[in-house]
C-alpha cells in the first residue's frame, strides 16, 4: 500500500477497497499509479521550467529597462547638444517640449518657458514678413518657415523657425514639432551683400551720368556740324559719328542696367523702324573697321527682306553690335559677314534669320557651353591678348531670349565661328518712315517764339543749348545751378514760358530746385512748365520726376529734332 502514491492511497481508503490479494486489480492500481506519478514528474518539470523561464525573463527585463535608461540619456544628451532649439508645441503654439539650446539662444529658463505660447517670446514686429505670431500656428499651415530676430545682451541675432504639423494615433492634429536655428552668419551676409549692392547701383547710377555727359558733347556738337555747312567728303564721316554716337549711348543704357537683365526687369521697346538703314548703318561701321584690319566685311541678304518692322530696334543693333565687334576682334583674315534670311511671314509677322560668320580663331566644341556666362571668355590667353569683358555673348542671349529667341554658335578651333539667331517682327503698316539712321536732319528749322529758362552746370551742354537756340531764334537765359535759376525766376521782369531743369547740380540740384518753384506764391511762376534734363535711364527718374510735380523730362545726349518739338509745343506759335 505504501509503494502507492498518495492520492491513490486516499482513494483507496475512501472507498474501503479490499483489492490489494486481487492480481488483477493489483495491475490495474499499478497502471494509475504509475500514471498519478508520470503527471507528478511533468508537473515538476513543468514548475521547473517556469521558475527557469521567469528568472531568464527578470534578467532580460532589468537589461532592456537599463538600455532604455541609457538609451533616454544618450538621446537627451544628444538632443541637448544639438546647435539649434528642438520643440514641440501644442495647437495653439504652447511649448510642451525644449532641448537645452533654448535657454542658450533665448536667455530664458527652460522650466519657464513650458506651457507659454511662442508669442511670449518673439515681437510682431520682429518677424521679417512683418506677420502676426499668433497667425503663425494655424492647423491649416501644416508647415511652417518665418525668420525672426531677437536682442540678446544688447547682440541682435537671426533665427529661422521651421515646424511641421504632427498627428495623434487616429489622425487627428496634435501639435507642431520643429526647429530654431541661429542664421545671424548668413543674414549678416546677406545684409553686407545687399549694401554692396545698393553701392554698386549708386556706382553705376553715377558713372551712368558720368560717361553721358561727355557723351552728350560728342553727340551735340556731332549734330550742330551736321547743321552747319560741310563739305561733301565730311558728310559720311559725320553720319558714321553720329550713328556711332547715338548707339554707343544705347550700348551704355543696356549695360548700365544689366542687372535689369539679370532680373528680368528690361522691357522691350517695341516701335517701328527701318530694318534696311540699319543693315547700312552697320555695313557702314564695319567696312571702316574691316579696312583697318585688312579684312573683308560683306552684307549679304539672301532672299527679299522687308524694309518697316515693327520692334525693338535699340536691342537688335545691340544684338549685331556685339556678334560683329567679337567676329572682328577675334579675325585677324579673311572675313566677317552678316547675312539675313526672311524664314516667311505667317498673320502679319516676319521670321528672319541672322548669321554672322568669321573666319577667325574659332571655339573649341567643349567651350560653347561656356562662352555665353557672364564675363567668360573661351581662354583665360584671349582675355590677355584680344581684350574684353565677357559680357557681349551674355547681354546679346539675354537679350535675344526676352525676345523669345535664343543665341546659337556653330564653331571649331581654328575654323572660324558663326553666330545664328532665329527672331519675330511684326511688320509696320507704315509706308514711308523716318530715316533716323541716315541722320537726314531738317535744315529748316523754323524760328520759335518762346522764352526759356535753363538750369545747366555742364559748360559743354550749355554750349550746345546755346547753338541749337540760336538757330531757332529761341529766347533764353542760363543759370549753373539752382540757386542762380532762382534768381533769374525772381526778377519781375523775367517771363519765361517753360524751364529746362538739369537734375544733377552744384548748391541746389533740379529736385529741391523744383520743389522750392512749386511753391511760390505767384501762380504763374508756381506753375511754370518744369522739363528735367538728365543724362540718366528713363526707368531710373520718371517715378521720382512725376513725385516733384515735373512735367517731363529729356533724356542727354540731346536729339535735336526732339529738342526742337518739345519747344515747340510750349511756345506761342
Amino acid at each position: 500500500m505504501k509503494k502507492y502514491h498518495l492520492k491513490l492511497r486516499k482513494q483507496i481508503q475512501e472507498l474501503n477497497l479490499e483489492v490489494l490479494e486481487n492480481q488483477n486489480f493489483k495491475s490495474f492500481l499499478e497502471v494509475v499509479n504509475h500514471t498519478y506519478e508520470a503527471y507528478d514528474n511533468e508537473i515538476n518539470y513543468l514548475k521547473n521550467d517556469l521558475e527557469n523561464s521567469f528568472k531568464k525573463l527578470a534578467i532580460v527585463s532589468g537589461e532592456l529597462k537599463d538600455e532604455s535608461v541609457r538609451t533616454k540619456t544618450k538621446l537627451e544628451n544628444i538632443i541637448d547638444n544639438i546647435e539649434g532649439v528642438i520643440f514641440e508645441t501644442d495647437l495653439d503654439g504652447n511649448f510642451t517640449f525644449l532641448n537645452k539650446a533654448w535657454t542658450d539662444y533665448s536667455g530664458y529658463p527652460k522650466k519657464k518657458a513650458i506651457g507659454k505660447s511662442f508669442k511670449n517670446f518673439i515681437k510682431s514686429n520682429a518677424i521679417e514678413d512683418n506677420g502676426e505670431t499668433n497667425e503663425k500656428w494655424l492647423i491649416e499651415k501644416r508647415h511652417l518657415r518665418f525668420v525672426f530676430k531677437h536682442e540678446k545682451r544688447n547682440k541682435l541675432r537671426w533665427f529661422e523657425v521651421k515646424a511641421r504639423l504632427t498627428m495623434d494615433s487616429v489622425g487627428n492634429a496634435s501639435g507642431f514639432l520643429g526647429t530654431i536655428i541661429d542664421i545671424t552668419n548668413l543674414k549678416e551676409t546677406e545684409l553686407e551683400l545687399k549694401q554692396v549692392s545698393q553701392a554698386k547701383d549708386e556706382f553705376l547710377s553715377t558713372m551712368s551720368h558720368e560717361i553721358r555727359t561727355p557723351l552728350n558733347a560728342v553727340t551735340g556738337l556731332t549734330n550742330i556740324l551736321l547743321l552747319d555747312r560741310y563739305l561733301p567728303d565730311q558728310e559720311e564721316s559725320l553720319k558714321a559719328l553720329k550713328f556711332s554716337g547715338d548707339h554707343l549711348l544705347g550700348l551704355i543704357n543696356d549695360l548700365l542696367d544689366y542687372d535689369k537683365i539679370r532680373h528680368g526687369k528690361l522691357a522691350l521697346n517695341e516701335k517701328d523702324f527701318s530694318l534696311h538703314t540699319l543693315l547700312n548703318n552697320l555695313k557702314t561701321q564695319y567696312v571702316l573697321e574691316a579696312q583697318k584690319k585688312g579684312i573683308i566685311f560683306n552684307l549679304e541678304k539672301e532672299n527679299e527682306i522687308p524694309n518697316n518692322i515693327n520692334g525693338d530696334e535699340l536691342k537688335l543693333n545691340q544684338i549685331l553690335k556685339n556678334l560683329l565687334s567679337n567676329s572682328l576682334k577675334f579675325t585677324e583674315e579673311g572675313y566677317v559677314s552678316l547675312s539675313i534670311r526672311n524664314l516667311g511671314v505667317v498673320r502679319n509677322k516676319v521670321s528672319l534669320q541672322f548669321r554672322v560668320i568669321d573666319t577667325g580663331i574659332g571655339i573649341p566644341s567643349n567651350q560653347h557651353h561656356t562662352i555665353f556666362e557672364n564675363f567668360v571668355q573661351a581662354d583665360s590667353e584671349i582675355s590677355v591678348k584680344y581684350g574684353g569683358t565677357g559680357l557681349g555673348l551674355s547681354i546679346s542671349k539675354k537679350l535675344l531670349q526676352l525676345q523669345g529667341s535664343d543665341l546659337k554658335v556653330e564653331s571649331d578651333l581654328g575654323m572660324g565661328a558663326s553666330f545664328l539667331f532665329d527672331i519675330t517682327y511684326k511688320m509696320s503698316n507704315r509706308l514711308n518712315m523716318y530715316d533716323s539712321g541716315m541722320v537726314k536732319m531738317q535744315s529748316n528749322f523754323n524760328p520759335l517764339k518762346i522764352n526759356v529758362l535753363v538750369a545747366e552746370d555742364n559748360r559743354m551742354n550749355a554750349l550746345i543749348l546755346r547753338r541749337f537756340f540760336t538757330k531757332w531764334k529761341v529766347n533764353y537765359e542760363i543759370a549753373e545751378n539752382g540757386e542762380e535759376l532762382l534768381l533769374y525766376l525772381a526778377d519781375s521782369e523775367s517771363r519765361f514760358d517753360l524751364i529746362l531743369m538739369d537734375l544733377q547740380m552744384p548748391l541746389l540740384n533740379g529736385y529741391e530746385t523744383t520743389k522750392i518753384i512749386r511753391s511760390l506764391e505767384n501762380p504763374l511762376k508756381a506753375n511754370l512748365p518744369i522739363i528735367a534734363l538728365t543724362a540718366f535711364a528713363q526707368s531710373d527718374i520718371k517715378t521720382k520726376t512725376e513725385s516733384y510735380k515735373m512735367n517731363g523730362f529729356m533724356s542727354k545726349p540731346f536729339n535735336p529734332e526732339q529738342l526742337y518739338n518739345l519747344l515747340k509745343s510750349y511756345s506761342k506759335m
